[in-house]
């Protein structure tokens, strides 16, 4: 399969971003898209919303249908998978993109934070992937997909921001978990996770304003990658933690130039990549700075 046309994707928290992304080059080969995030007024230094999402999938060629929903709630996603199914007759694809982060060592880290990050991303994924499995095990080549990092167990990634580290991980026990109970039923769980930062709201806001941005890839780079996963055959590709630009070069893409915000400057690794997972001929990194170095006093 090459194209996700006719196939209903539910994605959390896709009104700007990397879920934006993935949406629009969804909707590009004709998909309906779910956009199921909490956005439903502009916000501050927070461009979209889900209904400014939802026209730009129907002016890529989609179906689109928003929908406000705070996924730690369960009466919430409960009724967003239920208004999906009516909308569209089914869902074929749950994306797993809704994300919170606050990269602060255990010693500074609000109580009120470490619950925020744990119930959006851990138990999110869990409770968006739960609802949409009745409905994926009556879908042509289902998948879940979760933008969670590989589970790489180094000291580097924890000791800065345990807190964020232990919600994003959440994320990616889920793919493990889900892939081994859902193997039996064709239903493929993988996880993709950019090898440098990704010129988003995040990085932007968080992680140090415009010089990060530059030293970052676009959002599409993420979005191509989902591509390529979402179009495999469900029963023979599952339970993988995919980093975007090693699956992409696999499927022989040789040009990342044109993913970089700024050719100029060298790109910014991203948290988790192992460091055994080498660049594709061509790309080039520059070191992981300290942890400590790229956080922001809020």
């Amino acid at each position: 399969m090459t194209t996700l046309k006719g196939k209903t994707l539910f994605i959390s928290g896709g009104s700007r971003g990397i879920g934006l992304a993935i949406a629009l080059r969804a909707a590009r080969d004709g998909a309906n898209i779910v956009i199921a995030a909490k956005t439903t007024t502009p916000q501050p230094n927070l461009e979209g919303t889900i209904y400014t999402a939802a026209d730009q999938i129907r002016a890529a060629g989609g179906g689109a249908l928003a929908v406000a929903c705070d996924i730690r709630d369960e009466a919430q996603v409960a009724d967003a998978v239920a208004q999906a199914v009516a909308e569209f007759g089914g869902i074929d694809i749950c994306i797993n993109n809704a994300s919170a982060i606050s990269l602060s060592p255990v010693q500074t880290t609000e109580m009120k934070r470490f619950d925020l990050m744990i119930a959006i991303n851990t138990r999110g994924t869990f409770l968006v992937s739960k609802s949409c499995i009745p409905h994926l095990k009556k879908a042509s080549n289902p998948h879940i997909l979760m933008l969670s990092p590989p589970l790489d167990m180094k000291t580097k990634w924890f000791a800065p921001s345990t807190a964020y580290t232990i919600a994003k991980y959440g994320m990616s026990m889920c793919v493990l978990g889900l892939a081994g109970e859902l193997k039996s039923d064709g239903i493929a769980v993988n996880a993709l996770w950019p090898r440098t930062t990704i010129a988003t709201a995040a990085v932007g806001n968080l992680l140090g304003g415009d010089a990060m941005m530059r030293a970052s890839r676009k959002p599409d780079i993420v979005a191509d990658a989902a591509h390529v996963i979402l179009t495999q055959p469900a029963r023979d590709f599952t339970g993988r933690f995919c980093i975007d630009d090693t699956l992409l070069h696999a499927h022989g893409v040789t040009d990342f130039e044109r993913y970089r915000v700024d050719p100029s400057v060298e790109l910014m690794p991203d948290f988790f990549v192992p460091d055994d997972d080498i660049p594709p001929p061509g790309v080039k990194v520059m070191p992981m700075p300290p942890l400590e170095t790229l956080q922001r006093p809020r």
